[in-house]
């Protein structure tokens, strides 16, 4: 099984945003309001990533997009802060390591695009995601920062990466 990380690509618009949702339907995740799920850019993620300052990786299998993850300047955050973004994987490759190397991707993307902290936003319904986040050293906070227009999401965290 050959694994290849690679930057979005314009094709990757409709898997990717089915993968995502999917995601949130096994979840039981996709009847919260303010989400991703609902989020008009979850169509357009490839146009998306064109934001100065943002990277979005893609995991590949057998020419299947499996997962993905990215990192964001989102608007409201400090100027040395991105917030990690669109972090899915199927269910089938987790425990693999594999969304564990689409993170250090993004965090090493991060520094070189000169950000100090990682910012992310989530739901209790993916628990298993958040204890990862605090196995790699992100740090609950009491409230949201940005403006990611996530109103859904009631769990934040942040990580100092440089």
């Amino acid at each position: 099984m050959t694994i290849v990380y690679r930057s979005i690509k314009i094709k990757d618009n409709l898997p990717l945003a089915n993968l995502i949702r999917n995601i949130f339907i096994e979840h039981k995740a996709h009847n919260h309001t303010g989400t991703i799920f609902t989020d008009r850019t979850t169509d357009n993620l490839y146009e998306l990533f064109q934001t100065p300052r943002s990277k979005c990786w893609v995991s590949i299998i057998d020419d299947k997009i499996i997962g993905c993850c990215g990192i964001f300047p989102t608007p409201g955050l400090p100027k040395n802060c991105a917030e990690l973004v669109k972090f899915y994987l199927l269910r089938e490759y987790r425990g693999r390591g594999i969304g564990k190397e689409l993170l250090n991707k993004c965090v090493s993307s991060a520094v070189t695009l000169k950000y100090e902290k990682l910012y992310l936003e989530s739901l209790p319904e993916f628990d298993k995601a958040v204890g990862m986040y605090v196995r790699y050293g992100f740090i609950h906070l009491d409230k949201p920062i940005g403006n990611s227009g996530h109103f859904g999401c009631n769990i934040w965290m942040e990580k100092r990466i440089s």
